[in-house]
């Protein structure tokens, strides 16, 4: 397994569509392992394959682990995904990216959603997700179709710019960076 570089909102791999997967095989697994390894490395809980630069339809999800979520800690990797049913009820969260970096922003999402792909092996799965889990299904299937969590913000007043703690310079600052985390 190797970490990829995540690129970044100008890089011209995350505004096009990435194309369905066709073979199954090593080279797609090492691509999803890669994926899940660059993901935790960064870290994140979700990545799509044209955030590495590679335009093929494929995404990593992994929750951290939260006793009272039965999902949490479970690792997804799914080729082809496709929402085949969204619930009309959504809510409106905070959304952050590894491919845009420093900002976060409110971004409303359907709360349930079904999900149907492949695995990296060819198997058909269907995923029912709810809450942070379909959240993130549908953030990085919109990756998938060029579209940022950005292009979803209704107001350019509903996008912040965080600090990590890392990069704080008063108490304030890494307070308010440790709770986005």
């Amino acid at each position: 397994m190797a970490i990829r570089t995540v690129s970044t909102m100008v890089h011209p791999a995350l505004r096009q569509k990435a194309k369905k997967v066709r073979t199954f095989g090593p080279v797609l697994q090492k691509l999803a392992d890669d994926m899940l390894e660059t993901m935790r490395d960064e870290p994140g809980i979700g990545l799509a394959a044209n955030q590495v630069g590679v335009l093929q339809r494929v995404i990593v999800v992994e929750l951290p682990k939260d006793d009272d979520e039965p999902r949490s800690g479970k690792t997804y990797a799914v080729v082809n995904p496709k929402i085949v049913k969204a619930s009309r009820e959504q809510e409106e969260m905070e959304e952050g990216c590894l491919s845009v970096p420093g900002l976060v922003g409110d971004v409303w999402r359907s709360v349930e959603v079904t999900v149907k792909g492949r695995d990296v092996k060819g198997k058909p799965i269907r995923i029912k997700a709810r809450d942070l889990l379909a959240r993130v299904f549908q953030h990085e299937i919109d990756h998938l179709n060029g579209i940022l969590f950005i292009d979803r913000v209704e107001s350019p007043d509903n996008i912040r710019r965080i600090v990590r703690p890392e990069e704080a310079e008063t108490e304030e600052q890494r307070e308010a960076a440790t709770a986005l985390i």
